[in-house]
């Protein structure tokens, strides 16, 4: 019988590794910039087209290589930063593995320009699939450019299953912001589509910050520093009150390097105790220095793992650190979080201020002839699938909504006068008796179904309505908010929203949709808006689709309003008028229905 195990080519054994080590465009360019920061580099540029689909391009001024290095670095488990298995343990540099240049060859098409400082020439090298299409000697500066382009180029599978250009982007930013924080030493540049994203010069890590995240996180972080023989700590920690729902701000370094522990990440929360709210996260960026051979980088290809000697010891001192910050700045908090900050004042479902304008009613009115004839258009579909919730008398009134309707016909209102009343429990669900049972409705995710739908309608037809501002208010966005910003600026508009930019980062709004909440500013709403938009991009909906459930779920009412007996009803009137009433758009269902005869079987004797 013939052997059956056979050693595999290196350029399917590259493939392999790449698998694990290159995930999208982003570990290409974590690899390429933690390199040119190993070899020195002073000033690192990326350039970036199409989100890195097209083009991953890094430019340092680092010590180069030489002809014979350039060549060997593309080799498997090839690298400078060790020499044998005692080194693992007093690593220094962020690479050391020696995969990352022999994983992205073996998927990409690769130019290599590098030259040492003291060689007259450098060296060119062309690489397709892991194999040397050319190389040659060089003009260059001193340093290295590395160019990788049509990433995935021979693995159409991993090339489908990259997300939207707004993801792979967010995703690069990211890279770029954990390498930039650790190093405010050196300057660092990057380019999108020929547009400058980011601009940081060398300066102190307050500085990076600030270039980074703008010039309001001077007063929301404060310093933290403690140290041992063992093990010191640095960075800033965020101050209570600016505290978020959503993770996205947190960055913990060891030895510069970026690394993902949600055992510390706990440590730190836990220090804040009853400072903010249980689903609320602080920001910080905060670095440990400790002896390399107390702890084991080697645990996962992207080197963001790791594990410490004494990592019990090690959580009781983060927590005692920012704990120590927080009391020494006399830090308090000062947000309300039992503030709703829903879009309709947490009592009105729908608009009840008046608009000032001729213009905005005629629209409002042109809004709401859609709304009754797409409602109308669903009465039929929606008595056959509800057949037996309604009595025949209460189907006409579920139908018609009094929302966008007004008026209801007489025997409407006789049937409601007829209809039990729904009521409220725990400020959260909604009960409506029916002939067979009862409903129980979530008010939360009924009324985002009902806001999804009504602001998808308004971004493919017309808009809503806008309400001027007497007194436009500026908003300033980080750079990677600015860009989608840029992006969705125009759908957002037709959300009822009348906002313009002023240049890089900066917009003013002069008009806001009718009927949002007056305590609750529109830079407030924006901001809220751009994070539940951006955490929705990995699932890839259309970008309509996308922005809609954005503002439905971050307009939504909340659990804890209290609801009068017509609003309950106009809430099931606008749910049941809805195209898809069952679910939410982020899934939750948004009713269940109890019959009686599984209630009665509840109170019977087993």
């Amino acid at each position: 019988m013939a052997d059956i195990i056979q050693l595999l080519p290196d350029s399917i054994a590259n493939q392999i590794a790449a698998g694990e080590v290159i995930q999208r465009p982003a570990s290409v360019v974590k690899e390429l910039v933690e390199n040119a920061v190993d070899a020195g580099a002073k000033v690192i540029k990326l350039i970036v087209k199409d989100s890195g689909k097209t083009l991953i391009q890094v430019v340092d001024d680092g010590c180069g290589m030489s002809e014979t290095d350039a060549r060997m670095s593309f080799e498997r488990h090839a690298t400078s930063k060790i020499s044998s298995a005692a080194d693992l343990f007093k690593i220094k540099t962020k690479g050391f593995r020696g995969e990352a240049l022999a994983s992205i060859s073996a998927i990409a098409h690769v130019d290599l320009i590098t030259r040492k400082p003291d060689d007259e020439l450098g060296t060119h090298l062309l690489i397709e699939g892991s194999k040397i299409r050319k190389q040659e000697p060089c003009q260059a500066a001193p340093g290295t450019t590395f160019s990788v382009r049509n990433l995935f180029y021979n693995v159409p599978a991993r090339r489908k299953f990259l997300k939207s250009d707004a993801v792979e982007l967010r995703h690069i930013i990211e890279e770029l912001i954990r390498i930039s924080l650790a190093h405010p030493d050196i300057f660092f540049s990057m380019y999108h589509n020929d547009n400058e994203i980011y601009h940081m010069p060398v300066g102190n890590l307050r500085q990076r910050i600030i270039h980074i995240f703008g010039k309001s996180y001077n007063d929301r972080i404060v310093p933290v520093k403690e140290g041992t023989e063992n093990l010191v700590i640095t960075g800033f920690i965020g101050k209570p009150e600016f505290a978020k729902k959503t993770r996205g701000e947190q960055y913990l370094f060891v030895n510069n390097r970026y690394i993902k522990s949600h055992y510390l990440h706990h440590a730190i929360r836990s220090s804040y105790e009853d400072l903010i709210s249980k689903d609320h996260h602080p920001s910080y960026m905060m670095f440990m220095e400790i002896d390399p051979e107390q702890i084991d980088v080697n645990v996962h290809p992207t080197k963001t793992e790791i594990k410490f000697e004494e990592e019990r010891l090690i959580y009781n001192y983060v927590k005692v650190a920012v704990k120590h910050a927080l009391g020494q700045y006399n830090v308090a908090p000062v947000i309300d979080f039992n503030v709703d900050y829903n879009f309709t004042q947490g009592r009105v479902l729908e608009n009840r201020s008046s608009v000032s304008s001729r213009e905005s009613k005629e629209h409002q009115s042109s809004f709401s002839r859609i709304e009754n004839e797409n409602q109308r258009d669903n009465q039929r579909e929606w008595q056959s699938l509800y057949e037996g919730l309604l009595t025949q008398d209460e189907k006409t009134v579920r139908v018609e909504s009094k929302w966008s309707q007004g008026d209801l016909v007489e025997e409407d209102k006789q049937s409601n006068k007829e209809k039990k009343p729904p009521y409220q429990i725990h400020n959260t669900f909604v009960i409506s008796q029916i002939k067979s049972g009862f409903l129980l409705i979530d008010q939360n995710a009924a009324h985002e179904r009902i806001l999804y739908e009504k602001y998808l309608k308004s971004i493919e037809q017309q808009g809503l309505p806008t309400q001027k501002q007497l007194f436009p208010e500026t908003i300033t966005l980080k750079k990677a908010e600015a860009e989608t910003m840029e992006t969705i600026l125009p759908i957002i508009n037709k959300l009822g929203f009348d906002i313009n930019s002023l240049g890089p980062g900066t917009f003013i709004i002069h008009g806001e949709p009718v009927g949002k909440e007056k305590s609750q500013s529109g830079k407030v709403l924006i901001e809220k808006l751009l994070n539940q938009f951006e955490n929705n991009l990995e699932f890839q909906l259309g970008i309509n689709e996308n922005l809609a459930r954005s503002m439905a779920v971050t307009t939504a009412l909340r659990k804890g309003v209290s609801l009068s007996v017509e609003e309950m009803d106009e809430l099931i009137d606008q749910l049941f008028a809805c195209s898809v009433p069952y679910s939410s758009p982020s899934g939750r269902k948004c009713f269940i229905s109890m019959e009686m005869e599984d209630l009665k079987k509840r109170f019977t004797i087993q």
